[in-house]
């Protein structure tokens, strides 16, 4: 199947009334059992990386290999740059093929956002790449080094922003963070509906490791399309490693390869069905 533009991949999740599931990864092992999780369930995904892993995973290096492992897929693939923290890192990501960007100017205030949202969506559209952009404050950070708190995102901005932007997907706030959540989050999905009716484009849920299926789903019928999945991800392959390592006999680096396949294949696939909106019974 080709590689394929993130924007394709949210709208028929919405003509299906489905989320698309976009899954965090580092290196090659993640990207395999994402891929593998895909075509067994026969669902299309998004693989994406944040501008924060790329001290562990540079993009020049993971980048073509995500681009790669896409076009040799058996379902459609979209690959998603998240939270970008510059433009140059945006190009980037663009020049090696990625499908979708995004610069997050989310704690900026909020005229500078659109202006440097606007400023990617004339870059991404010489590549035909489709923009996500954030409105309010998710909480915590991609890595775990900052938290500028939660706010949720304001309805009304969120149909002023999405008109001067053009985006083609909006992230927005209604109590999700980023990491692990020390209790279970309490979404405001009555803010959720309103902005849902205020816009027309497909809604984005960051921090969503940690949420329940129930209130994923939930969140899919009330507008959002794509669900950002890292944290539960890297904690499945984790423990894979951990039960190999813990094994008895000799251990080597191959049979460690298979264990984080197989950690991040089981946590996606467990997330492809959430998002399918299949019976939770």
């Amino acid at each position: 199947m080709p590689l394929v533009k993130m924007k394709t991949l949210l709208e028929n999740a919405k003509n299906k009334n489905i989320g698309c599931g976009a899954f965090s990864i580092a290196n090659m092992e993640m990207i395999k059992g994402a891929i593998k999780a895909a075509e067994e369930m026969q669902t299309p995904i998004i693989l994406q990386i944040a501008e924060v892993r790329l001290n562990y995973s540079p993009l020049h290096m993971i980048g073509p290999m995500m681009v790669a492992a896409a076009k040799q897929s058996k379902v459609d693939v979209a690959v998603h740059l998240d939270h970008g923290l510059t433009l140059e890192t945006v190009k980037q990501a663009l020049e090696l093929g990625f499908t979708s960007v995004m610069l997050d100017a989310s704690t900026l205030p909020f005229e500078q956002n659109i202006e440097k949202t606007k400023s990617v969506v004339a870059l991404a559209k010489k590549y035909g790449a489709t923009v996500e952009a954030e409105l309010g404050l998710v909480g915590g950070s991609e890595d775990g080094s900052s938290d500028h708190g939660i706010r949720c995102t304001d309805p009304q901005d969120a149909k002023v922003f999405t008109e001067n932007t053009s985006i083609d997907a909006l992230a927005v706030a209604i109590g999700n963070a980023h990491g692990n959540y020390s209790v279970a989050p309490k979404l405001a999905f009555d803010v959720l509906e309103q902005i849902k009716n205020n816009v027309s484009i497909p809604l984005v849920l960051h921090g969503g490791s940690g949420i329940t299926d129930e209130d994923f789903q939930k969140a899919i019928s009330l507008g959002i399309k794509k669900v950002n999945i890292a944290t539960a991800s890297f904690n499945s392959l984790t423990n894979k490693v951990e039960e190999y390592i813990k094994s008895e006999g000799k251990h080597n680096y191959f049979d460690l390869n298979t264990a984080m396949t197989e950690g991040t294949y089981q946590n996606v696939k467990k997330h492809i069905k959430v998002f399918n909106m299949e019976s939770l019974s």
